[in-house]
Parts: structure tokens; sequence; C-alpha cells
């Protein structure tokens, strides 16, 4: 399975994002998808979750309120849309997909469960 990621850009705080993420394969509408994201010399951090059904959706707390994962299986697209964002957001974001249909809770922010790996889309958030 190979993801495409896309939709990132310049934008001014406060503004408005979607980024998309394509799945090359029809076994994407039955695994799990995630978003994390790495800002220059840090660490890769989680950022949303997504189960097979798009009910079970967790968040890290940094972005809680103000971004939202999706998904629409037929399309194999899973989206994420930021609002209010801040230059903190900046980084670069990767899209990740899992065959299992759903994760544990404690697993999903582990970079480790995730099998497929998006090339990333890079996120300014810059006045």
């Amino acid at each position: 399975v190979q993801l495409q990621a896309s939709g990132g850009g310049l934008v001014q705080p406060g503004g408005s994002l979607r980024l998309s993420c394509a799945a090359s394969s029809r076994t994407f509408s039955s695994g799990s998808m995630a978003w994390f994201r790495q800002a220059g010399g840090k660490e890769r951090e989680f950022v949303a979750y997504i189960d097979k059904t798009g009910r079970t959706i967790y968040y890290a707390s940094s972005v809680k309120g103000r971004f939202t994962i999706s998904r629409d299986n037929a399309k194999n697209t899973v989206y994420l849309q930021m609002n209010s964002l801040k230059p903190e957001d900046t980084a670069v974001y990767y899209c990740s997909g899992d065959s299992r249909s759903r994760l544990i809770m404690s697993s999903v922010s582990n970079a480790a469960e995730y099998d497929y790996w998006g090339q990333g889309t890079q996120v300014t958030v810059s006045s």
C-alpha cells in the first residue's frame, strides 16, 4: 500500500488547511489510519487516529478541538482538517496506515504500530 499526502502549505496563524492522504490500495478501507507530524529537530509525534469504520477517533491533546480526522473509504482517502492553526503546528505531516481495523487506545500514538507511511507534506504557520 502506498500513501500520498497532500494539502500542506503556508498559512497565517488562525487559518485553516485540509490535508489529504490517498491510498493506492482498496485494502485501505479495512485498516486503521493516523496522522503524525515532525518539526525540525524534534521527534515524530502523534496527531490523530481513526479506525476502519470512522467511529473510533483519538487526538493528541495539543490539537484536540482544533483538528478533525475523517476518512472516505470509497475514495481510499483520509483527511485532516486543521483549524485555528498556531505557529507551533509547523511541521512535516505524515499519514500512516495499518492493516488492523482498530488499534487499542494505548498504542495509537506509537509510530512503530503502523506498517505504511506517506512521504509527508509541509505545513508552515507564520505571519
